[in-house]
């Protein structure tokens, strides 16, 4: 029997993992819809956000914009610390090329 292809999501909220911080996350840095979060870059938007909240958040708040993102490009939904690893990764990288 075939998979089901998931629902293409409507709104932010419509996302998984996506809950009122996010929300909330997303309306401060501009962000309206899923096709402007498709548009965008984790890293670069958790940058925006510490400056703009002048707070350094939780680093696991680029995972959840990882998530969102793949998803926002139309990846299924995954839980928002599957991307951990990864983000690790390229942060270990940035910090070995500095």
């Amino acid at each position: 029997m075939p998979r089901a292809t998931p629902a293409k999501p409507r709104g932010l909220a419509d996302l998984a993992n996506v809950g009122p911080a996010a929300l909330r996350d997303f309306r401060a840095l501009g962000i309206r819809s899923v096709a402007q979060l498709a548009r965008q870059d984790a890293f670069k938007l958790y940058d925006r956000l510490c400056r703009r909240t002048r707070n350094r958040n939780d680093p696991c708040v680029i995972d959840v914009f990882m998530a969102t993102i793949a998803q926002s490009r139309g990846a299924a939904p995954k839980p928002w610390w599957k991307f951990t690893a990864q983000r690790k990764r390229a942060l270990a990288r940035e910090s070995a090329s500095i």
